[in-house]
């Protein structure tokens, strides 16, 4: 028989500094805010250029409140909704967890608008950039949800090598499906977005990586679900399929809309800059 694996019981908490403790979960957030800033600062220059490194630093503020607040308030609509409104305060309770990434796309996306419309800047070619680094957040917030014991799989064959039994829940070798998502979610879509991103034809196309990025993560997340127990107090819904995967279906046709509008879009051109004054003879 192979031997099962048993979830390393990780402490949610990296450090203690007096009253102070901070967590797995809000060092991902925080990581990935960063390098994914580092990273658009370059994108945003590449031609056709769409905005300056200036304006993604001014950004990088409303990208984190969006993500935080949509993130939040998609949890509490999407999956709690009785229960918070029963214990409003117990909304502000971040670090309990309940998070949702598709109330954090839509948090970031009103974030993105109100941005981009305020300082004239194209928003799809704008939200292409940013489409971009969104797997690294994405990883990272799996990776820590598997720290945190949270978001386990379902059961899985004792005979698969990577099988683990999560004691906290019961002793049923399961699928650690947090991972699952970290490297199709996160590593994987990297990697494609980065490949469609090096070339000219595909940043020219405004929406274009913006549809690449929607459908691409709707495909992934939708096949991790088959391997991530739904959540207890929602459970199956209609057909056996879960909240994730339900709420996938409008970001896939939103991603092959765009994808389509895309490619029958105008050319994006590059920034040509103001011609300097003449000299006086």
């Amino acid at each position: 028989m192979i031997p099962v694996l048993v979830f390393p019981e990780f402490d949610p908490v990296l450090v203690h500094l007096g009253p102070l403790a901070i967590r797995w979960y809000a060092l991902a957030y925080i990581v990935a805010l960063v390098v994914g800033w580092r990273l658009m600062r370059r994108l945003v220059l590449r031609p056709p250029q769409v905005a300056t490194q200036l304006q993604v630093d001014d950004f990088l503020t409303w990208a984190t409140l969006g993500v935080v607040l949509g993130g939040r308030l998609g949890y509490i609509l999407f999956y709690q909704p009785s229960l918070y409104l029963a214990h409003p305060a117990a909304a502000l309770e971040l670090w309990h967890g309940g998070m949702s990434f598709h109330g954090g796309m839509l948090g970031v996306a009103t974030a993105l608008l109100l941005y981009t419309r305020r300082h004239g800047i194209n928003t799809l070619a704008f939200a292409d950039r940013l489409a971009v680094v969104v797997p690294i957040g994405l990883g990272l917030g799996r990776c820590a949800n598997f720290i945190n014991g949270e978001l386990w799989g379902r059961p899985a064959p004792a005979s698969l090598p990577w099988a683990m039994i999560f004691p906290r829940v019961d002793n049923i070798p399961r699928h650690p499906s947090e991972l699952y998502e970290a490297l199709l979610e996160g590593v994987l879509l990297l990697i494609v977005m980065v490949l469609f991103a090096r070339h000219q034809s595909v940043r020219e196309r405004a929406g274009l990586l913006t549809g690449i990025f929607l459908l691409g993560y709707a495909i992934l997340r939708a096949f991790c679900e088959h391997f991530r127990q739904p959540d207890a107090f929602l459970n199956y819904l209609a057909f056996g399929t879960t909240m994730g995967q339900l709420l996938c279906i409008p970001m896939a046709i939103a991603g092959i809309a765009l994808i389509f509008y895309a490619r029958r879009g105008p050319v994006l051109r590059p920034i040509v800059p103001s011609p300097l004054p003449s000299e006086p003879v």
